[in-house]
């Protein structure tokens, strides 16, 4: 990988998805740029509704994306340092393209604003998407095919919960409801209401269960994790940073921004995971 490329991905990285970024200070020096610059195409699929100015326009960033792995993309796509960067760790690492494109099909669903609609259809985006991230580095870091199962599976699953969780108010101001919508309506709370910011008991139980469903995933995964090879354990330290976080939620006040770790908070979790697990 080409040393500007490789130092793109890092910069994207680190001004769009923060966490992502220090989890990837604990791996193996030997790994750490192509798991960087897997992280970053991830980051990068997963912001395109907020800069693009309307759906169609993310289409076409989502297949741009898609016809670059493919090997369909027009142009030079080699220009681009982020696309270079990832398309040398596919190539080294022999990462299967079809799981980075079904991970380009999921962030489609991020472009409207039609609700999820229940858990098992969360879960199987949560699986293309952050599961599928967890898996590909575990193949980065094992430099071939395996299967952390479990681990990948759960603190995806995991992860994808607390960030909506987080990211509730936000999503809810810009009309997206994208935690099931069938707890929502178990739970006696409407769309509208979550669309409005309209704060309510039935809100709070309903948001307390998806924090309680994380809770059960990621202890599935601490455990699962605890059962990998060593060499493994390192792409799964954000677990870490998520049972801060999930222990940080405020579900009283869902439509507020949500409290947080700092920096340094971060980076001694993510160091006192490792060396006790890594």
């Amino acid at each position: 990988m080409k040393s500007e490329s490789a130092t793109f991905a890092a910069e994207q990285l680190r001004a769009n998805d923060r966490d992502r970024y220090l989890a990837t200070l604990v791996l193996p020096d030997a790994e750490r740029a192509a798991i960087t610059a897997l992280y970053a195409f991830n980051a990068d699929i997963a912001s395109v509704r907020d800069r693009a100015r309307e759906a169609a326009a993310g289409e076409i960033r989502l297949q741009w994306w898609h016809d670059a792995l493919a090997g369909e993309g027009h142009g030079a796509v080699r220009a681009n340092p982020l696309a270079d960067a990832l398309l040398d760790t596919v190539a080294e690492y022999s990462l299967p393209v079809p799981a980075l494109i079904r991970m380009i099909e999921a962030r489609r669903f991020d472009l409207y604003d039609d609700p999820m609609p229940d858990m098992p259809t969360f879960e199987g985006y949560a699986g293309e998407t952050a599961s599928a991230l967890y898996q590909l580095s575990a193949m980065i870091l094992n430099r071939g095919p395996v299967e952390p199962g479990d681990a990948a599976g759960h603190l995806g699953v995991a992860h994808a919960l607390i960030g909506h969780l987080r990211a509730f108010g936000y999503n809810a101001s810009k009309g997206r409801i994208v935690l099931p919508r069938d707890v929502f309506a178990t739970c006696g709370v409407a769309e509208a209401d979550i669309r409005a910011g309209t704060q309510s008991e039935n809100l709070s139980v309903a948001l307390t269960r998806f924090a309680e469903l994380a809770a059960e995933h990621l202890r599935k995964a601490d455990v699962a994790i605890a059962g990998l090879p060593r060499g493994l354990r390192a792409v799964f330290a954000p677990t870490a940073l998520l049972h801060g976080q999930l222990k940080r939620l405020d579900l009283d006040a869902p439509f507020a921004p949500q409290p947080d770790l700092a920096d340094w908070q971060k980076i001694a979790a993510l160091g006192w995971w490792k060396l006790g697990r890594a």
